[in-house]
């Protein structure tokens, strides 16, 4: 029996990441021969997304603490689990982490397999974040990334690569839903932590565009982060107060894709976001900015959704009206176009692929 294990900054937090972290978790717990743990750097309350019982969960620290201060100690306290859990496969959730498991590894046999979770351009202002690909790609085993686009964008950006990269998309969480969506709901589901990077403060602005033009439908945003404050100040200012819902994160998220009409995602960046395969799962037709990396993957501009350029709010407003204003026949391909791009990302397919890696 292989014994894997899964490093991550927070499992705690409610985040695309941490999702599929558990998913994966859970199918290789459930599906495969092997043993499977979960290292986070700290401990809060309890990991937001339900862990199968089979897995054991750990942390290095019983409370958030400066990695920079305790740096070489947590080089050693992840040693020390490594050893003392004997593990044979350590994947580690963020190329960041690849700065504390590269010295942590050194001299064992471990299997060390690093899985990007953003993309090869985004460094979120953390110039550690950049020595840690060098070091992944240089030291470790495996590199994981999310699009074959992120694939070819650690190949063109880093020289001396040692590393075997492979894109495993994440899964649907979701399958064989049944769902039919319907225009006279009249909502537009957006969801995801209220941060910069979701770009929300974008999305207002294009649904402030919208609501010149019609003055029938919701934008319904689910999540909770550090943004919120300013963005409720921000729909305040825009005179959106009536016509958007905010409703905080929640684990149990299928009403609000089985009463929705449309999808919007508006980030400015991403790996593969968990968001639009689950939309598509419930057969949501969808708007999105074309940014790296994911979106181009799952949408088939006016199959499916549209596709719109990356940060132009004024465009998106367009899109989401061409959604709004499709006739039933119309918004009824895309649903099916959907549903039809989700059966690519079966739970199935992809836990073979990331148990075919484990055992290599």
């Amino acid at each position: 029996m292989k014994n894997v294990c899964f490093l991550i900054g927070d499992i705690n937090l409610s985040g695309g990441t941490e999702r599929v972290t558990t998913l994966i978790a859970n199918a290789l717990a459930t599906e495969s021969n092997c043993k499977v743990n979960i290292l986070s750097l700290s401990h809060g309350k309890q990991p937001f997304f339900e862990v199968d019982k089979r897995i054991q969960f750990h942390s290095l620290y019983k409370e958030q603490v400066s990695m920079k201060k305790n740096y070489i100690s947590a080089l050693w306290k992840i040693r020390k689990y490594i050893l003392q859990h004997e593990v044979d496969t350590l994947i580690v959730v963020d190329s960041i982490l690849c700065m504390f498991t590269v010295p942590a590894l050194m001299g064992l046999k471990t299997k060390h397999i690093c899985w990007e979770h953003f993309n090869f351009n985004v460094d979120l202002g953390v110039s550690f974040r950049r020595i840690g690909r060098k070091w992944a790609a240089k030291y470790c085993d495996y590199v994981v990334t999310l699009t074959k686009r992120d694939k070819e964008l650690w190949e063109q950006g880093l020289k001396n690569i040692k590393a075997k990269i492979i894109p495993i998309a994440n899964p649907t969480p979701y399958e064989n839903i049944e769902n039919t969506p319907k225009l006279d709901y009249k909502i537009v589901l957006a969801m995801g932590r209220l941060t910069y990077q979701k770009g929300f403060d974008l999305l207002l602005e294009a649904w402030s565009e919208v609501c010149k033009k019609n003055n029938d439908w919701t934008l319904r945003i689910i999540g909770g982060g550090e943004d919120e404050g300013r963005l409720k100040e921000q729909a305040k200012f825009l005179g959106l107060v009536e016509r958007i819902d905010f409703i905080p994160a929640s684990k149990h998220v299928e009403q609000y894709y089985r009463s929705s009409s449309f999808y919007c995602m508006s980030s400015r960046f991403e790996g593969l976001p968990m968001v639009l395969l689950e939309a598509q799962a419930f057969g949501l037709p969808i708007v999105s900015f074309d940014c790296d990396t994911g979106p181009s993957e799952l949408i088939q501009n006016n199959i499916n959704g549209f596709l719109v350029e990356n940060k132009n709010t004024q465009s998106f407003a367009e899109n989401i009206l061409k959604l709004i204003n499709l006739n039933s026949k119309e918004y009824d391909g895309f649903v099916q176009s959907s549903r039809d791009i989700s059966k690519k990302y079966g739970s199935e397919r992809v836990v073979n692929c990331w148990q075919e890696l484990i055992l290599k």
